[in-house]
Order: structure tokens, then C-alpha cells, then sequence
């Protein structure tokens, strides 16, 4: 959101965490609760790296530039995890991997309430980051007027830089808390690339709680159709919020009017 461009290679930095995690579980014996720790400050310098020679050149450049851009840098990691790793699915196996709690007659899944606590936590902290302290400040300023955030001092490439990492970092810890439910393969991230997008527009562009509660909305709706209806129908279920929300409230529901131009955090 603070660079205004759609990084459609997004979802590539989930598939970096996921193998991170089953490279570390597999050669060193790490739980990937543990992985996680390691996956994000990897993911942080990888993010460093890309925004610094691919993303820092197409700031200012067309949407079409930028869009065609990522796709090739989420072609290009594809294709590098398929020679590296192969094209077979890789999972990890964890004592705990089935292990269900019962909360009276709903049985929860151990690793997925485990993702869920430590998401929440993520996204409350980075939260109270992007309000209370003034390096979110800065981010803030710069995603709502960049051209003003540099005139007041601010050095909008160091945020460009850090913003770009950071959201590569906790991108990577998403990908290791997924290890336990889910196997690796080199175009995972496509599987989620998708919903991350609908998630941020529903919710509005650059709004932390916004993505929060239209991630949840999202994702216990697509349970419920899942279980009660057809698998096939969930697709359908993005699409159509997406489209009602872009209908009745373009900025999305958390956004602010203008926020799906300027990007307001």
C-alpha cells in the first residue's frame, strides 16, 4: 500500500518462508514454530534486496510496467524453487500436526489456532507500530502524501525500503506458521495470492483492521459454503463480496473515501 503497486509476486514470498521452513525442519531438525523465527529476518533481507534492484526502479513508472514487472519476478522465484526444490509437494511432519482441541462440539485444529493467535498478534503489533511510534508515522505520512512526507524531511526511499521488507518478513512467518497444514510446491502462492488481494480491497487499501476483519469474514464464509454447500462455490464467494463491496463502498469497508488513490494507512 505505502508503494502503490500491486506485487503480484507476493505470494512467492509465502512460498520462500514455506520452503525456508522445510529446509530447516528437514536438514536441522527445527520445529517450524521455531523456522518461523529464522523465516522472517530471511524474508526481511530478501525484501531488502528486491526492493533495492527490482521495485525502487518502477516506483514512479505506469501501473502496466509495475504489474508486468512483479508477475516476471513471481515467474522468475517459481521457476527458481522448481529447479532448486522440484515440482513435488513437501510437507513437514509434526507430532502435533493432528492434534485437535475440543471446545465443547467444535473440534479446532492445534496448528491452525496456533496461526490464528500468532497472526492476530502480528497484526495487533504491527498495528500499534504504524500508530504509536514515529517511524509508522513516517510510513503513514509518506503512504498518504509522498510528495509532502519528502518536502517535511521525511526520507520516503528508506521507507519505501523498510516497508517493502517488512511486509516480505511477515509474509515468510506466514508461510512457516502454514507448514503444519499445508505442503510446499514451487506455485503455492498462487493459491493465496488471490484472496490476499480481495482481502486488502474488501477491507480497504492499507488498513491493518480492515484486512483483519475482512480476512475473517472471508475466511469463516468460505468454511461454511465449503462444508454446507460445495467446495467449488468458494471461488465464487470472493468474487461476489468483492464485487458488492466495489459497488457500495469502493474504498472498501474499512477504507476512507480517496483511500483507493492515496493508499491511506
Amino acid at each position: 500500500g505505502v508503494l502503490r503497486i500491486a506485487n503480484f509476486a507476493h505470494g512467492e514470498f509465502l512460498m520462500l518462508g514455506m520452503y525456508l521452513t522445510y529446509v530447516l525442519h528437514r536438514w536441522a531438525g527445527l520445529d517450524p514454530y521455531v523456522g518461523a523465527v529464522l523465516a522472517g529476518p530471511a524474508l526481511f533481507v530478501i525484501g531488502l534486496l528486491l526492493e533495492r534492484w527490482v521495485i525502487r526502479p518502477i516506483i514512479w513508472a505506469p501501473h502496466v510496467v509495475q504489474i508486468f514487472v512483479t508477475v516476471g519476478l513471481a515467474v522468475f522465484l517459481q521457476n527458481a524453487a522448481l529447479m532448486i526444490w522440484g515440482a513435488d509437494r513437501r510437507s513437514v511432519l509434526v507430532p502435533y500436526g493432528d492434534a485437535v482441541w475440543k471446545a465443547g462440539p467444535v473440534l479446532l485444529s492445534v496448528p491452525r489456532v496456533i496461526a490464528f493467535v500468532v497472526a492476530m498478534a502480528l497484526c495487533a503489533g504491527l498495528l500499534a507500530f504504524l500508530r504509536y511510534t514515529y517511524p509508522g508515522k513516517a510510513i503513514r505520512a509518506t503512504a498518504e502524501d509522498r510528495e509532502m512526507a519528502r518536502v517535511m524531511g521525511i526520507p520516503t526511499e528508506r521507507v519505501y525500503l523498510f516497508t517493502f521488507a517488512m511486509g516480505a518478513a511477515l509474509t515468510g512467518i506466514a508461510g512457516a506458521l502454514l507448514m503444519p497444514v499445508y505442503a510446499v510446491y514451487p506455485t503455492v502462492g498462487l493459491q493465496f495470492v488471490l484472496i490476499a488481494f480481495i482481502v486488502a480491497v474488501v477491507g480497504g487499501l492499507g488498513s491493518v483492521l480492515g484486512a483483519v476483519v475482512s480476512g475473517l469474514v472471508i475466511g469463516v464464509a468460505e468454511i461454511l459454503i465449503g462444508f454446507y454447500l460445495s467446495a467449488a462455490l468458494q471461488q465464487v464467494l470472493y468474487l461476489a463480496v468483492l464485487l458488492m463491496v466495489l459497488v457500495v463502498r469502493p474504498a472498501g469497508l474499512f477504507g476512507r473515501r480517496g483511500a483507493e488513490e492515496l493508499v491511506v494507512t
